[in-house]
């Protein structure tokens, strides 16, 4: 669909609507404009890679073609904090992207939040929505 988290059962979108008070069902430019909106950018770990199934634990590592982030935080100098949508697209930001971004980008902050793909069924809504709610305070 060329849309971030449209399966329909992961719970991202419902998060964002639950966080920012808005309708989680919005049309998808809609609800790319309330993140826009609380200065919050959505972007993938990795351009492409091969993953036979659905599964993110069956990216292929050899296959892993990562995203530009040095470019990226230059071109957005005020990025302070990435929050990672669970620990593969952290493992994969850890292994393929910070041991090449160079120096200057020392005052991000990282930190790994519960995935909201339905394949996370360990934890509730409720949980993941109180761990969540990070994205929307300012940084300190």
């Amino acid at each position: 669909m060329r849309q971030y988290y449209a399966h329909p059962q992961n719970a991202f979108w419902k998060l964002i609507g639950a966080i920012f008070d808005a309708d989680g069902t919005l049309p998808y430019t809609r609800r790319v404009r309330i993140l826009t909106a609380h200065h919050i950018a959505l972007w993938d770990v990795l351009a492409a890679a091969e993953r036979p199934g659905s599964l993110d634990s069956s990216i292929v590592h050899r296959s892993a073609l990562v995203n530009d982030f040095a470019k990226f935080f230059r071109s957005h100098p005020r990025i302070r904090r990435v929050f990672f949508n669970g620990r593969k697209a952290e493992e994969m930001y850890r292994r393929f992207v910070l041991p090449k971004l160079g120096p200057g980008f020392e005052g991000i902050h990282y930190e790994c939040l519960p995935s909201t793909s339905p394949a996370h069924a360990g934890m509730t809504f409720a949980k993941k929505l109180d761990r969540w709610r990070k994205i929307k305070e300012r940084e300190k």
